[in-house]
């Protein structure tokens, strides 16, 4: 159930990250949210099972799927950290991080080779995890998980007073929490490696419930985390496009009054190149020409009223705000207002 759980919560990660696919340049955080999806949902009973008696049944999927875990910590972990500093080191090549990985995936393989096995198991800790090479090939994958989420923890807990929009800095403290029960998730499976081996298995059995509670939180608070930036984003550009089309609605008229009689200040003429550019654009390019106008012709302003001045202002405020960038409108060559 708790493996279910698991990928399901980051499935709907994955979900929530392919909205924003085609804005996006770095698809680091998807690529590593779908390993990592594969990875949890080949440890599904079901699917394990199926999968693995096409590969005959020697427990290929587990190695597998903990290949693909390590591999997805890794890239998440690389996406997180480049997001949380301005490092641009950051940006290179981690030749040492990728060599770590790749010990790490060979350390994986060996140990996997040395458990002697009976047979296809969707239990295969607990079924062989009485085996030192059992134990060793665990013990390889959560002790690089635990170093990973560590390092990623401590930089999101540093790093997220310097978010300047609130979603971020709610987004690495939950990240930052994330990698926290991630770490205690670590602990646990080491402990009950120790206690495995010893044949303390009631003692064992008595973590399991602790276990299970720190997947799913870890989980809940990593995919939370990651979830809210892209969220936020899809809410606040929705706002902003409700906001662009009641200002290009009442600036229209203003528009009209000012640019009927001098038409000359007019950036685009042609209708079709009009009607292609997004309504921040659109915005941008009358209030440019508006000003142009009164620039110009100063007397066309006294056909403005309280409510036009406010509208003015209304427009200027919001391109000049902290969401939407200053957006260039460039003439066409030997055009200028005069």
């Amino acid at each position: 159930m708790i493996q279910i759980v698991a990928a399901a919560l980051i499935w709907l990660l994955v979900i929530c990250l392919l909205p924003g696919i085609r804005r996006r340049r770095d698809h680091s955080v998807l690529t590593a949210a779908i390993t990592i999806s594969v990875a949890l949902t080949l440890n599904i009973d079901q699917v394990y099972a199926g999968m693995d008696s096409l590969l005959g049944g020697r427990n290929f999927v587990d190695l597998a799927a903990n290949v693909s875990m390590v591999v997805g910590i890794y890239f998440l972990s690389r996406a997180i950290i480049r997001a949380a500093t301005s490092d641009e080191t950051v940006e290179k090549r981690d030749t040492l991080g990728l060599i770590l990985l790749t010990v790490v995936i060979v350390g994986l393989a060996a140990s996997f080779s040395a458990i002697v096995t009976r047979g296809s198991s969707t239990r295969f800790m607990v079924d062989y995890g009485d085996q030192w090479s059992a134990a060793v090939y665990s013990s390889v994958q959560f002790v690089y998980i635990g170093y990973v989420v560590s390092v990623t923890g401590v930089t999101c807990f540093r790093f997220r007073g310097d978010m300047s929009r609130p979603y971020f800095r709610a987004a690495f403290t939950c990240i930052g929490v994330g990698c926290s029960f991630a770490v205690l998730l670590v602990l646990l499976v080491l402990v009950m490696d120790i206690l495995h081996l010893q044949g303390r298995l009631d003692a064992m059995r008595a973590i399991s419930p602790i276990y299970d509670a720190a997947v799913v939180a870890a989980m809940t608070f990593l995919c939370v985390g990651l979830a809210i930036p892209p969220v936020a984003r899809r809410v606040l550009r929705r706002r902003e496009s409700v906001t662009e089309e009641e200002l290009v609605s009442g600036l229209s008229k203003i528009w009209e009054k000012t640019t009927k009689k001098r038409q000359d200040v007019r950036l685009v003429r042609d209708t079709e190149v009009t009607s292609q550019q997004d309504q921040a654009q659109k915005l941008h390019r009358m209030l440019v020409e508006v000003q142009d106008a009164l620039l110009v012709e100063p007397g066309l302003g006294s056909s403005l009223d309280i409510h036009d001045l406010n509208v003015l202002n209304a427009a200027e405020s919001y391109l000049a705000g902290p969401f939407v960038g200053q957006l260039p409108v460039r003439r066409r060559k030997g055009e200028r207002a005069t």
